[in-house]
């Protein structure tokens, strides 16, 4: 390949890299309004199922406990109420650490990726 093929070249890839600026520049509002709208979703549901999920669970503690106030039973069953709070922590736990975790701005790493990948055959 000669200087001036090469010149002309690499001159191509600057067009197509300033043109693709102003895609990506459309590109980065749009995902950034998806990533908003999803996280702001996402953290309504949690906080939501949280609260509803911590308030029954207490309620339902508490009417074991009362229940077993006459028996000689209440001891283990407030320890037994405890252990099984403590079984779902370790499972809120673990299913949290299970999870995957959210990849904002995929669309445009993918686009840039498709960019690269193009250059790089253009540059060969």
């Amino acid at each position: 390949m000669t200087i001036q093929r090469k010149i002309a070249n690499w001159r191509r890839i600057g067009h197509f890299c300033t043109r693709r600026l102003g895609d990506y520049g459309e590109l980065i509002p749009i995902e950034l309004a998806e990533t908003k709208k999803r996280v702001l979703h996402e953290v309504i549901a949690l906080v939501t199922l949280t609260i509803g999920a911590l308030f029954t669970l207490s309620f339902v503690s508490i009417a074991v406990i009362v229940t077993a106030v006459g028996t000689p039973h209440l001891v283990l069953t407030a320890w037994c109420v405890a252990g099984a709070w403590l079984a779902v922590a370790l499972i809120a736990a673990i299913v949290m650490m299970s999870r995957k975790p959210a990849e904002p701005f995929q669309l445009l790493r993918d686009q840039f990726r498709r960019d690269v990948e193009a250059i790089k055959e253009v540059a060969q």
